[in-house]
């Protein structure tokens, strides 16, 4: 999605890449069991910043955690008003005494990060669940914060973020804020 021509440029490829090998040495650094790590991407642009973090931690920790997928449509306390497609979820089968790590883009409310851990618990009873998210753009609603945040960006309520990840329908990562 392309951002309004309104928007200003926040991070390019590079500054995102930065983020995200920041991101995974904090996450080494912090979680020594890297065979007991689950990194589960929240659809979509979570997906793929799991996707990489794996990989990058693998390059500087010398293991690869595993991959995941959670889906929070079903889990949503808007669920009535927002009508987004339901992806099926991919985790390991044995969550106990495992450390899963959410992975999200854009972290706002708290509200995607709630329904995200209400849809974990129903595969298991991790060890212990973190939250990694590219930006952090404030504007709590519930007492959720994220351990590992590549750019904190304080906006107001009618600016919005776009996050373009390189991929299929993609040329570039960029992070963009829309100014009303």
């Amino acid at each position: 999605m392309l951002p309004p021509s309104s928007s200003v440029l926040i991070l390019d490829g590079p500054a995102i890449e930065r983020a995200l090998r920041r991101i995974a040495h904090e996450i080494v650094e912090r979680n020594p069991a890297l065979q007991d790590l689950v990194l589960a991407g929240i659809p979509s642009r979570g997906v793929e910043i799991a996707r990489r973090l794996i990989s990058i931690i693998e390059q500087i920790g010398h293991a690869r955690p595993e991959f995941g997928r959670i889906d929070v449509s079903m889990h949503r306390d808007d669920i009535r008003e927002r009508l987004s497609p339901v992806e099926v979820s991919q985790l390991p089968l044995d969550l106990e005494g495992r450390t899963i790590i959410l992975v999200d883009d854009v972290f706002f409310t708290g509200r995607t990060c709630r329904a995200a851990m209400d849809a974990l618990m129903s595969f298991g009873r991790p060890r212990c669940v973190q939250l990694a998210v590219l930006v952090d753009r404030g504007h709590r609603e519930l007492p959720i914060r994220p351990d590992y945040v590549g750019k904190n960006l304080p906006t107001s309520l009618k600016e919005r973020v776009y996050v373009r990840l390189r991929g299929p329908d993609e040329a570039d990562d960029s992070v963009w804020l829309s100014k009303p």
